[in-house]
């Protein structure tokens, strides 16, 4: 049983994960801390939550999770959505069916806007002619530095970083306004303290068939996307999936 003291989780660059306990009386508030060993263990977020009240691992890890049940019951791909352009315009994903998307929250006010463009940039031009898709959607939820509209921010987009990839209309991705499709994303691949979109440049990788198939933190650099191949395992059967082709 967790109690409502001080939480450390370490996660283990195999993934497993430690949960250690230690009793905190002068503080009002719980922090997760993470070791930053670098031979046996790698730092992910470093954050600060209320104490939380006593309860099993088991149930203080689904705590963190939101229910997209009724965004997500008839959907069953990302060609099952659609979304609006920059200009307003209805645009079915089922268009992209037979294509590789990575699909990203940007911002233009953001420390991670130039290097995020840039490499998302030089990946779409290395694979658009090889079934490669970014598809771009512009949020102002955090810290609000996304203002500008539409217009806007595709002249932004396109004269400093002559990106050529779609930039489409502003959504939120988190909380009951979220975009139907962020929904879907974040119940498919959810994060490692709950399904939320973290910061602005979250990045979901989406194979051919419309299935998200990994998704990213927003300091991953595009360009160590450069995915060949993913493992994915199904009844405990792994098998090889080709994602892009050289």
């Amino acid at each position: 049983m967790l109690s409502s003291s001080t939480t450390r989780i370490f996660i283990h660059t195999t993934t497993a994960i430690r949960l250690a306990s230690s009793t905190s009386s002068s503080s009002s508030s719980s922090s997760l801390r993470f070791l930053s060993n670098p031979t046996l263990f790698r730092p992910v977020l470093h954050a600060y939550f209320k104490p939380l009240p006593s309860t099993s691992s088991t149930s203080l890890f689904s705590s963190f999770r939101t229910d997209h049940t009724m965004a997500t019951s008839s959907a069953k791909s990302v060609h099952d959505f659609n979304v609006k352009d920059a200009k307003g315009n209805d645009i079915n994903l089922g268009d992209y069916k037979g294509k590789v998307l990575i699909i990203v929250n940007v911002a233009s006010q953001c420390g991670l806007t130039n290097s995020n463009y840039t490499e998302l940039s030089q990946l779409y031009e290395k694979y658009k002619q090889k079934g490669l898709e970014i598809l771009a959607f512009p949020c102002n939820q955090f810290g609000a530095q996304e203002p500008g509209s539409n217009e806007q921010i595709q002249d932004f987009v396109c004269t400093r970083f002559k990106a050529e990839f779609p930039v489409f209309n502003k959504v939120d991705v988190n909380g009951d306004s979220a975009d139907p499709l962020y929904k879907y994303l974040k119940s498919s691949k959810g994060g490692l303290f709950g399904d939320n979109i973290k910061w602005n440049f979250s990045k979901f990788l989406v194979d051919k068939e419309g299935k998200v198939v990994d998704r990213y933190a927003p300091t991953t650099s595009p360009l160590s996307i450069e995915v060949r191949q993913i493992v994915l395992c199904t009844n405990n059967l792994a098998y090889t999936y080709l994602i892009l082709l050289h």
